[in-house]
C-alpha cells in the first residue's frame, strides 16, 4: 500500500505495526478521490460516524481480522454474496467493517475471453452476522468470463477463511505462505485471470492504452515506477463502500448514495489509488479504467488494469516486489517463495533467485530514479491535493514523507551505506509542511542525483572500429538547452572516451544519432563492458552530471537506461555539506521523525499453500524515534559537480519557494471523509 506516511503517534504506540506494513497513510484516502466524485454529484455524505470515533477513543483496535469468503466466490452468486468480517482472535477485541482501522475491501474484475473486454464488480463486506444496508445485485456472467479477486485491509493482518471448507480452493485464493499471511493483501484466481488477459493482449484482442506524456516531460508513471512505489508496492485496492449510521455497509453506487442520504464513504489506502486518484491528475495523466457493472457501468480504476498496463509499458528500471518487502517476509526473514507468490497476484515476473529480487538494487533504483522524479515533479505536486490533510499539507510533502519511511523500512541506509536523504518537517499538529533533501549519496552505486532520464543503444561496427549511438532522453524543463552526451569508463565519473554536444528540442528531448570514434573500439569483437553514459550540463557551473547509466553489453549491442547502474559498479562519492528545503516553512519549530526497521536473512525452502485457513504471526521490530527542534528557512538545492579526479563539489542553485496549497492542514472535498482515519498509504 502506499508507504503511507504513518500516523507518528500510532507508530510510537505500536512498534510491531510501524515496522511492518502498517503504514497508515493517506490512502485510506483513496476513498478521497471517489469522495470528491460523490460531492460533485451533489449528494450529502456524512463525514464522521460518531460510533467510529467513540470506538477508537474507548477501545484498543484489534489489528488482526478474518474475512470469511463465500462459497463459489468466482461465480455470479459468489460475487454478490457479502464477505463477512470477524476477529481472528476474539480475545483481542471485535472487528468492525465501519471502523476505519479495521475495514476490509474486495475488488473483483471480470475479463471476457471472447470480446476482450473488462468490467469491475466489487463484492461487499459486512460484519459477521449482520445484514447489508442494501443487498447487492448479482452480476451476469458467461462461460467465457474469467474472474479475478483482490483484497485490501486497513488493519495489520487479514486472514482469509472459507464459509465452507472448500471455498478457498474453489476461489484459488492465496493469503500468503503457509501460516505467514501477506498482511493487507490477498487474491483469488489472479494467475488465471492474468494468463487469460495476457493471451488476449498477445493475440491483439486486447489493446492496452498507452501511458502518454506527463506534464513534467516524462512518460506517465505506472505502479512499477520507482517514483510511485514504496516499501510494499502494489497492495490494497481502490474499492470503496458506503456505511450508514447503524454501521451497515453497501456498495458504492449512485443508486445506493441516493437511498442512503446519511451514509459516509469507507476507503482502502492503496498504492494503485495513490497513482490513479492523486499522482495522475497532478501530472496530467489518465489511468486505464473499466465499467463498474454494479454502478450502472460508471468507469472506475482497478488494480489488475494498472498492473497489466505497467507490465506492458513500464521502462527500466522496473520496480518489482523485492524479498525485503515487509509483506513478503516470513517470520521477519526474507522468503523468495513468498515474494513470488505475491508477484503472481499482481502479474509480475517470477524471480529465479533471491539475488534477482534483492533489496539493494531496489533501494538503489528508489534513490537514483524515484527520488529525483519526486523532486522534479515538485512544482506540479506542491499545489496538488494531499491524500491526507492531517499528515501532509500537499501531495509533494506526502510523497516525500512516504519516500523517507520506505527508505528506512526497506533498510536502504544499511544496504547502500547511504543515510536517508529525506527529512520531513512538521508543524505542531504533526502535519508535514516541508521536506529537506540532502544530496549526499555516500559510497553507494550510481552516486548521481538523476535529473535527466531515458535510454540509449550502442551498436558496434567491427569493420570500421566505430559504434553508432542512438538516444531517447528527456531533460525536463530544459527545452533547447545545450547538453553533453558522454561515454566514460569504469564509473559515472570515469575517463571520457567520447563527448558530443547537442541541443534538447522544444520538448526537452535529446534524440541523438551519431557515431562514436574511439581507440577503444578498434580491433575488438564486442563492446567494452565498463562503459557508462553520462549527461552533463555545460550551462551550469562545473558542468555537473545530471544523469548516468551503465551499459549492459550483449556482444556488439549495448543498452543503457539512465538511472540504472549495474550492481558492483561504484560511481560517485559526493560529500556535500548543503541541504535543500523544497517547501518554505511558516513556523520556527519543526519535528523530524525517522523509523528504522530491521531486516532478516533470505530463506527459500518453504512450500506455498493456496488454500485453507491462515493465521497471522506478526513479528515486532525495533523502532527508534528521533526528534529535533530547529529553525527552518528556505535554502538552496546543491547540484553535484564531478571533477576530473572523480570528487564531487556542490554548486548552489536557487530554489523558488512555492506557496503552500490551499489544502495545507485542512480538509478538502477530496480528503475530508478520511481525515483523522486511515494512515496507511
Amino acid at each position: 500500500m502506499l508507504t503511507k506516511p504513518r500516523n507518528r503517534e500510532k507508530m510510537l504506540r505500536n512498534v510491531a505495526y510501524s515496522n511492518k506494513r502498517r503504514r497508515r497513510s493517506p490512502l485510506m484516502f483513496v476513498g478521497v478521490g471517489i469522495t470528491a466524485l460523490i460531492i460533485l454529484v451533489g449528494l450529502g455524505i456524512v463525514v464522521v460516524l460518531p460510533r467510529i470515533a467513540s470506538h477508537a477513543a474507548n477501545t484498543p483496535v484489534n489489528p488482526n481480522c478474518t474475512l470469511i469468503v463465500p462459497a463459489q466466490p468466482l461465480t455470479a452468486q459468489g460475487l454478490a454474496t457479502p464477505y463477512q468480517l470477524t476477529a481472528t482472535n476474539p480475545a483481542d477485541g471485535a472487528c468492525d467493517e465501519a471502523n476505519a482501522d479495521q475495514g476490509a475491501f474486495v475488488q473483483g474484475v471480470i475479463y471476457n475471453t471472447t470480446t476482450g473486454k473488462f468490467s469491475v464488480y466489487s463484492p461487499l463486506v459486512v460484519n459477521q452476522g449482520s445484514q447489508p444496508a442494501v443487498v447487492p445485485t448479482a452480476p451476469t456472467l458467461t462461460t467465457n468470463d474469467v474472474v479475478g479477486i483482490w483484497f485490501g485491509f486497513n488493519g495489520t493482518n487479514l486472514t482469509l477463511k472459507g464459509a465452507q471448507k472448500t471455498a478457498l480452493q474453489q476461489g484459488k485464493c492465496v493469503n500468503g505462505q503457509n501460516q505467514s499471511v501477506f498482511g493487507q493483501f490477498a487474491y483469488c484466481n489472479a494467475p488465471a485471470f492474468f494468463a487469460a488477459a495476457n493471451k488476449g493482449i498477445a493475440s491483439g484482442l486486447v489493446t492496452v492504452p498507452a501511458l502518454g506524456m506527463a506534464k513534467d516531460g516524462m512518460t506517465c508513471p505506472t505502479t512499477r515506477d520507482f517514483s510511485v512505489v514504496d516499501q510494499d508496492q502494489s497492495d490494497n485496492v481502490q474499492t470503496q463502500y458506503l456505511v450508514n449510521g447503524n454501521g451497515q455497509t453497501a456498495q458504492l453506487t449512485a443508486a445506493n448514495q441516493a437511498n442512503l442520504q446519511n451514509a459516509t464513504v469507507l476507503g482502502n489506502p492503496s498504492d494503485n489509488a495513490l497513482l490513479t486518484t492523486f499522482i495522475n491528475p497532478a501530472l496530467g495523466c489518465q489511468d486505464w479504467q473499466a465499467p463498474d457493472i454494479a454502478n450502472n457501468n460508471a468507469m472506475v480504476s482497478a488494480l489488475p488494469l494498472d498492473e497489466l498496463q505497467a507490465a506492458m509499458f513500464q521502462k527500466a528500471p522496473i520496480a518489482l516486489v523485492p524479498v525485503t518487502d515487509p509483506m513478503t517476509l516470513n517470520n521477519n526473514n526474507a522468503s523468495l517463495t513468498k515474494a513470488n507468490l505475491y508477484r503472481q497476484g499482481v502479474d509480475q515476473t517470477q524471480a529465479g533467485s533471491a539475488n534477482a529480487a534483492n533489496g539493494t538494487t531496489y533501494c538503489q533504483n528508489l534513490l537514483n530514479t524515484g527520488l529525483p522524479r519526486i523532486q522534479l515533479d515538485m512544482p506540479l505536486t506542491i499545489n496538488a491535493t494531499t491524500p491526507a490533510a492531517d499528515m501532509a499539507n500537499s501531495l509533494y510533502t506526502f510523497l516525500a514523507s512516504r519516500f523517507m519511511m520506505s527508505y528506512t523500512n526497506l533498510n536502504c541506509q544499511n544496504l547502500l551505506h547511504i543515510p536517508n536523504p529525506v527529512t520531513v518537517q512538521t508543524d505542531g499538529n504533526g502535519v508535514a509542511i516541508s521536506a529537506t533533501v540532502n544530496s549526499q549519496q555516500g559510497n553507494g552505486n550510481g552516486g548521481v542525483l538523476q535529473t535527466a532520464s531515458g535510454t540509449a543503444t550502442v551498436k558496434l561496427n567491427k569493420n570500421t572500429g566505430t559504434a553508432t549511438l542512438s538516444t531517447k532522453i528527456t531533460y525536463p524543463n530544459h527545452a533547447n538547452q545545450r547538453v553533453n552526451v558522454n561515454m566514460v569508463t569504469n564509473s559515472c565519473t570515469g575517463t571520457a572516451v567520447f563527448t558530443k554536444g547537442v541541443n534538447a528540442n522544444n520538448n526537452s528531448m535529446i534524440n541523438l544519432n551519431t557515431t562514436i570514434r574511439s581507440q577503444t573500439l578498434r580491433n575488438v569483437q564486442t563492446l567494452p563492458s565498463n562503459w557508462f553514459m553520462t549527461i552533463t550540463d555545460p550551462t551550469q557551473s562545473g558542468t555537473p552530471i545530471v544523469a548516468c547509466g551503465s551499459m549492459a553489453v550483449q556482444g556488439t549491442t549495448g543498452n543503457i537506461t539512465l538511472g540504472t547502474v549495474s550492481t558492483g559498479m561504484s560511481c560517485v562519492t559526493p560529500t556535500p555539506t548543503m541541504t535543500t528545503t523544497t517547501t518554505p516553512v511558516a513556523t520556527a519549530t519543526t519535528t523530524t521523525t525517522t523509523t528504522p526497521v530491521a531486516t532478516g536473512t533470505v530463506t527459500t525452502t518453504s512450500t506455498p499453500v493456496v488454500t485453507g485457513t491462515m493465521t497471522a504471526t506478526p513479528t515486532p521490530a525495533a523502532t527508534t524515534t528521533v526528534t529535533t527542534t530547529t529553525t527552518t528557512t528556505p535554502t538552496v538545492t546543491p547540484t553535484p559537480v564531478c571533477s576530473p579526479t572523480g570528487s564531487v563539489s556542490m554548486t548552489p542553485t536557487p530554489v523558488t519557494n512555492p506557496t503552500p496549497p490551499a489544502s495545507a492542514g485542512q480538509s478538502t472535498s477530496k480528503n475530508n471523509p478520511y481525515r483523522g482515519k486511515h494512515r496507511k498509504w
